[in-house]
């Protein structure tokens, strides 16, 4: 059974990690609002675009562009995770890395597709995130590169560098497709992993409505022709859904570590209430205790 000086040293102990988990809960909170802003503000940029992107498509007919072609063979595939550099925040990282690790499996039992010569098809790695790059590290696999410490400072840099990765290697042949699997925040209390294909882009050709005309088509005269504006607007259209992928990461790993300090500082709360509790019993049968020795001595005399 504990002393009474167990117990008050647990109790110290509970009310120094209060301490800290609360701090890092206002702290998430702080940065939540902005990281959440940022993620919301940026979805009616790509809605705009792929929109814009859509009607290029419908009104230039069959363009054929490397970015939309898909390759002839599966047989080998990107795979981009982007998790955080930090921990304490619930299961937003192992609930991600968990479903990838499967992903990768099950992809790696896939017969190579089209003209290849059999065999499987091979999952490159490429980890975004101090939790993803042990995870993978822990595991075995060969990971092509791993960069951590990526925050809102430098997310352009880090979009701008792994578009012209994927960009290259798929026009090279050296992958037939790319994935990327992240967090999308959906709200507070929700992250949901997801996994989304970003190369060979998909972009619908179908006409789109003018919310302005009031028509169900409308006509565009373009300067220059529609396959020099796709030239453009594809890469450009790849790194916005790269750069929306890093900030729903972004804004779910606040909202992850805010919720999880929170259930943490409650449930510190509970813990002092209830080792409080059990102190003052402790010490009340105590001094019980005392008070009927010293009654049964002045007896005894």
């Amino acid at each position: 059974m504990a002393t009474l000086r167990d117990i008050r040293t647990r109790i110290a102990s509970v009310k120094s990690t209060k301490q800290i988990t609360n701090a890092m809960k206002m702290v998430s909170a702080a940065k939540l609002r902005r990281a959440t802003d940022a993620a919301v503000s940026a979805r009616p940029w790509q809605e705009t675009l792929t929109a814009t992107l859509q009607r290029v498509a419908a009104g230039s007919g069959e363009i054929e562009h490397p970015l939309r072609q898909p390759h002839g063979t599966l047989r080998n595939v990107m795979l981009v995770v982007i998790s955080s550099d930090r921990g304490l925040c619930g299961g937003f990282n192992g609930t991600l890395l968990r479903q990838s690790d499967a992903w990768i499996k099950n992809q790696q039992t896939q017969p190579v597709t089209g003209q290849g010569d059999g065999g499987h098809v091979a999952v490159r790695i490429r980890t975004f995130g101090k939790k993803s790059r042990d995870y993978f590290k822990n595991r075995s696999y060969v990971v092509d590169e791993s960069r951590i410490e990526v925050t809102t400072v430098n997310f352009q840099a880090e979009v701008s560098a792994l578009s012209d990765v994927m960009v290259s290697k798929f026009t090279a042949g050296e992958v037939d497709e790319v994935y990327v699997a992240y967090n999308q925040f959906k709200n507070t209390l929700t992250q949901i992993p997801t996994f989304v294909r970003v190369l060979p882009l998909s972009i619908e050709t179908t006409a789109v409505a003018d919310p302005h005309a009031g028509a169900a088509t409308a006509d565009y005269i373009y300067e220059p022709k529609g396959a020099a504006i796709l030239n453009t607007l594809l890469p450009l259209y790849l790194r916005t859904l790269l750069l929306q992928c890093f900030l729903e990461t972004g804004a779910g790993e606040q909202a992850a570590r805010m919720t999880a300090m929170d259930n943490a500082t409650r449930n510190a709360t509970d813990l002092i209430k209830s080792l409080t509790l059990d102190y003052n019993r402790g010490r009340q049968a105590a001094i019980t205790k005392e008070l009927i020795e010293i009654v049964s001595g002045a007896e005894a005399l």
